[in-house]
């Protein structure tokens, strides 16, 4: 009996053993940054970027370090290394390898599939993950992968005499190539839907009329724009935009055309867009006779800028005039706050102006809409 129960503990110091060296051997090495005054830190390069390594260390979190700061680092990940001016497509065929990273050089180590080679640093654009590398550059993505934005939704209600609610709901959407944003991109799509909808019922014992009157608010904009980058960043674009506002005197607003665009600067803190179109222009009314067809263009901007507590702040602005038409002009212009509340979930508020110098009598030329709710990120 003893024997039996020597054995199994004897099985089971063995299994237990065996699993902690296959642990053990499973653990991946670290990288060893070695600085330029000698200090060293452990742990593993994420990518290098204009001149700065981005280093995970274990002591100190996520760094960044000028190239200038670093005498040595051998990385024992694969990593693709990609130099200035390169097409995309030769790009492309990269082979990640392990590297080692000094102040002037970038060195890919050799491999059964890649032979050594050394590269001056300032020939070099970026050094990349293996994983990163093959799911963003190496591959191209399907129409359906990539896309980032996020989905909102803001309601209200009153039950009583007088009863009735609204519900603003939109989605956002957004798709860079490459998707990673140290990349340069080369094509941006993106994609927008808001509606403002609400009913307010007035019964007929208070209204003094025959029936119920019913005062009814329907703001909707749906827009979509194509963006192919010819610089670093100047683009060509595509656009189309429908819009309806029932305080204004709009069925159905379409427009299609086509432009430039310059990204004045895109960094962490803050974006800014300008953007300029031709395009055709279907502007019609409640009543079809002022229904008209224009030839105009679109001029605007668009800002992102992030703020403290990880809130977000963006705000568009167009003017839209209409060169057969001049007294057929429009503007509109846009604010939203948000601020996050608990992982992908955000509280937002936004603030919507739009404008039409030409409405149908008794219609006002402005409509204002502020909306607060909750919006769930894609990403």
């Amino acid at each position: 009996m003893h024997w039996r129960m020597n054995a199994r503990l004897a099985c089971l110091l063995v299994l237990g053993v065996g699993m902690g060296l296959k642990a053990q051997q499973a653990a991946p090495e670290k990288d060893v940054l070695i600085f330029t005054n000698g200090d060293q830190l452990s742990g593993t390069l994420v990518r290098s970027v204009g001149g700065d390594v981005v280093f995970k260390s274990d002591m100190a979190g996520e760094i960044t370090v000028p190239l200038s700061q670093v005498k040595d680092l051998k990385t024992h990940g694969a990593f693709a290394v990609l130099k200035h001016g390169v097409p995309v497509s030769q790009s492309k065929k990269v082979v990640p390898a392990p590297v080692e990273i000094t102040t002037e050089t970038v060195t890919v180590q050799e491999t059964a599939q890649v032979p050594a080679q050394t590269v001056p640093a300032k020939d070099v654009a970026f050094v990349v993950d293996e994983k990163t590398f093959n799911s963003t550059l190496a591959h191209d993505l399907s129409f359906f992968q990539g896309w980032n934005g996020a989905v909102n939704l803001g309601t209200s209600f009153t039950q009583a005499t007088v009863h009735g609610g609204t519900i603003s709901t939109g989605v956002s959407l957004i798709r860079q190539i490459p998707v990673v944003p140290y990349f340069r991109p080369r094509n941006r799509t993106t994609a927008n839907f808001q509606e403002n909808y609400g009913v307010l019922t007035t019964p007929a014992v208070i209204s003094g009329t025959g029936g119920d009157v019913q005062a009814k608010t329907s703001i909707m904009h749906a827009d979509a724009e194509r963006d192919e980058y010819i610089t670093k960043s100047v683009y060509i674009l595509g656009t189309t935009s429908f819009d309806h506002n029932y305080a204004q005197s709009i069925a159905l607003n379409q427009l299609y055309g086509g432009g430039f665009g310059w990204t004045v600067f895109n960094k962490p803190l803050h974006q800014l867009d300008l953007k300029a179109d031709a395009h055709y222009q279907r502007q019609g009314h409640f009543d079809p006779s002022l229904n008209l067809n224009l030839f105009g263009s679109s001029f605007s901007e668009a800002y992102r800028r992030s703020l403290p507590y990880k809130m977000e702040l963006t705000q568009t602005a167009s003017f839209i005039p209409a060169w057969n038409d001049l007294n057929a002009y429009s503007a509109n212009g846009s604010a939203t706050l948000a601020a996050p509340l608990f992982k992908r979930l955000a509280l937002n508020v936004t603030a919507l102006e739009s404008y039409i110098n030409n409405p149908d009598p008794g219609y006002k030329k402005n409509s204002f809409t502020f909306t607060t709710g909750l919006s769930y990120a894609l990403k």
